[in-house]
């Protein structure tokens, strides 16, 4: 009996310590993040990160505003959910429903294969093929533009969405698509008046999951976006992300420089637009059951 009390304290503290060390890491990133970017607020200071215009090797003045990049990236990733949602959860409803066991058989694992391309060929890809596809049918100047991105950032995260969404339903009893037959609904009406409705708090976290995954890419959206640092919520034009940004310029930046401390509040500002994501994630799925209140 000792021993069993022994190995479930040793069990519980060795978990506590896990959670109490993934938070101790977050703050760390946190504190080193302000650390090299506090200096900034003297000089330059803050207001300048607030401008339209991010050019921090012009030789005339530096321009250090990161509002263009800010919109680049919600662009990106809002044009980037809203092609990945309806084909991961109809693919998800396919595979779950419709298909028969042979296909389903091949469709699951080929999927999940998917997920693992790094992206680096998927940004080889999209130069190549994606690119002059888009500059031609929209019979557009450069095919490097936010909706490129969109594009190859969707076909990244329909993997994560189809695959918990189709977890989520096969996890539906099967009690209600019977009652819903028995009622005299059809095949069609059951799946989706009763069984996505009913899967909808697993359906939720694959798409929060899938969102989080097109914020933090970096060499994707490098490679086919044209990184152009300019305002615009306009998908046929190019944009530049604050990853991108990071990735582009911090190697070669100079250490202790004014640009150097822009490129960590890029960073700061990039963390908090993702810690906002997953809390109003925690929020969401907690409001649809799927986290204890």
């Amino acid at each position: 009996m000792n021993k069993q009390r022994l190995k479930a304290k040793f069990i519980k503290y060795f978990l506590q310590s896990c959670g109490s060390l993934s938070i101790i890491i977050v703050l760390l990133i946190f504190l080193f993040l302000f650390k090299e970017a506090i200096p900034f607020i003297g000089d330059p200071g803050l207001g300048d990160l607030f401008h339209n215009i991010w050019n921090p090797v012009s030789f005339q003045k530096e321009e250090f505003g990161i509002v263009p990049l800010v919109t680049g990236s919600i662009l990106v990733t809002l044009l980037a959910t809203v092609i990945a949602i309806p084909f991961g959860i109809i693919g998800a409803v396919y595979i779950s429903e419709v298909a028969s066991p042979r296909e389903r058989e091949f469709l699951k694992p080929f999927i999940e294969i998917l997920a693992g391309i790094p992206s680096v060929v998927l940004g080889f890809f999209g130069l190549i093929v994606i690119a002059p596809l888009i500059k031609q049918l929209f019979n557009l100047n450069t095919g490097l533009t936010a909706l490129t991105g969109a594009v190859l950032l969707a076909f990244m995260a329909i993997p994560t969405i189809m695959s918990i969404s189709e977890d989520a339903i096969k996890s539906v009893p099967s009690i209600y698509k019977e009652a819903s037959l028995a009622l005299g609904a059809s095949k069609l009406e059951t799946i989706w008046k009763v069984v996505v409705p009913a899967a909808l708090s697993g359906i939720v976290a694959s798409v929060m999951l899938g969102m989080g995954r097109v914020v933090g890419e970096t060499m994707t959206v490098m490679m086919v976006t044209g990184n152009a640092p300019v305002i615009s919520m306009n998908p046929f034009t190019s944009v530049r992300t604050m990853t991108a940004t990071i990735a582009a310029e911090m190697g070669e930046v100079t250490i202790g420089s004014n640009h150097y401390m822009a490129l960590f509040w890029v960073g700061i500002v990039l963390l908090l637009m993702t810690f906002a994501l997953n809390m109003i994630s925690f929020r969401v799925l907690k409001k649809y059951g799927m986290i204890d209140k």
